[in-house]
């Protein structure tokens, strides 16, 4: 039998449970349970932030514009908005870019039905423009913005719900920007019927925000011939800072652009922060897996003294030693992270799934969208992060296995035979 089979051999027989050793057996069994809940954890969790990100990130941008185009003075409105708006798809330099370009006013009002009133936030689009808003557009659920009749406004799922209205019913909306009068300002109340309800799936829209035709709003508001803002959509939302600063050249100096970064700036930085934070708190279950790690090999070797030395008696050099101990830690590494990176995939994968179960057997909501904004909890399975991940929690193993391989590998034979 050639040295490397025997090194394999012995290896596999000191990792296996004897009445004798049951102790250091368990802590093995523990070590690998370790490194696995720790590899299974860090993906899962990496995935659903990666997923969450994206979730919020698509449905923020796809609500709102990549850039917005602002007034350059503060609180002003956005004057002949359409010669600006054409401006704007006139840049040559973008013609590539296929930009989506909306008009927009918006402002919060009260809303009213069935005795119920909820204090929301109209914007005022052009509904020719709704197709190019994605997620409203989608969340039609089919219904054709050409179907709308002239005045009806279109309201979220849950505001909807929060109200008691279905399509076809009339809501009242009040705006404090009312008429000046000798006894004071009047606030201005207008009904309207809602011709559709929409569903993005995001919170914070469906429950919030009321859509109505660009022209009614500037009637309603008292804001003839001028916007709020501008919203241009990209095709990479990644470049707006550069093409933010090529349209405030033709617009400048009376209107000035603003991206979506620098609009989200804390947002974003808070999420990039968070899954740093999480990734280096989870690695340090890997770590203290692998501390195990060490300390079953350390017994192990203390245990298994006399067989090093009668080891070495018959030929076993030190790298022979030092290579049994060395397997033994390995197969916990490298066994711990293959059933973690098994169970993390598959839990990341079905991660809807699996909530919707832990859901049911604890009678809680263990993702309520009134708190997250998302209506199922989101997950993407970056694969690169996965083998960043094995690589990871391999070389924390393999570096746990040195001190105790090398401390076997350096015991002499007359001194542990001495004592015999």
């Amino acid at each position: 039998m050639s040295f490397k089979r025997f090194e394999f051999l012995v290896a596999w027989r000191y990792l296996k449970s004897k009445r004798k050793d049951g102790f250091i057996s368990i802590i093995t069994w523990l070590s690998l349970i370790g490194i696995s809940l720790g590899v299974a954890t860090l993906i899962i969790v990496m995935s659903v932030m990666n997923g969450f990100r994206e979730d919020m990130l698509s449905k923020i941008l796809g609500m709102n514009g990549h850039i917005t185009v602002v007034s350059n003075f503060a609180g002003d409105d956005i004057k002949d908005y359409k010669n600006v708006a054409k401006s704007i798809s006139k840049i040559p330099s973008l013609h590539k870019e296929k930009m989506k370009i909306i008009p927009v006013i918006e402002s919060q009002v009260m809303v009213s039905a069935n005795g119920n009133s909820m204090g929301i936030m109209l914007r005022g689009i052009d509904y020719a423009d709704i197709s190019k808003i994605d997620p409203l557009y989608n969340g039609l659920k089919g219904v054709e913005p050409t179907e709308f009749k002239d005045g009806e406004v279109l309201l979220g799922t849950t505001l909807a719900r929060k109200l008691g209205v279905f399509e076809g019913d009339e809501i009242t909306v009040t705006t404090a920007k009312g008429n000046i009068t000798a006894f004071g300002t009047v606030p201005r109340i207008q009904t309207y019927t809602v011709g559709a309800l929409f569903n993005t799936g995001m919170s914070t829209y469906d429950s919030n925000f009321i859509y109505m035709p660009l022209d009614y709003t500037q009637n309603f508001l008292d804001m003839e011939g001028v916007v709020n803002y501008i919203e241009v959509f990209i095709q990479n939302p990644d470049d707006a800072e550069k093409i933010g600063k090529t349209i405030t050249k033709m617009i400048a100096p009376m209107n000035r652009t603003v991206s979506w970064q620098k609009q989200n700036a804390s947002f974003v930085s808070a999420l990039t922060v968070e899954r740093n934070v999480m990734f280096l708190i989870l690695t340090l279950i890997i770590l203290v897996a692998s501390f195990n790690i060490i300390s079953s090999l350390v017994m192990l070797v203390k245990d298994k003294s006399h067989d090093i030395a009668v080891l070495r008696t018959v030929g076993a050099t030190r790298a022979n030693i030092m290579k049994i101990f060395f397997l033994s830690g390995s197969f916990i590494g490298v066994v711990g992270t293959i059933t973690g990176v098994i169970l993390g995939v598959l839990v990341s994968e079905n991660i809807e799934y699996v909530r919707q179960i832990f859901q049911s057997l604890t009678g809680t909501k263990l993702f309520p969208e009134d708190v997250y904004f998302l209506s199922e909890l989101p997950s993407k399975l970056d694969y690169t992060e996965v083998s960043w991940v094995v690589t990871m929690s391999l070389a924390i193993s393999f570096l746990a296995t040195i001190y105790p391989s090398r401390k076997a590998a350096k015991m002499q034979p007359i001194d542990v035979l001495r004592y015999e």
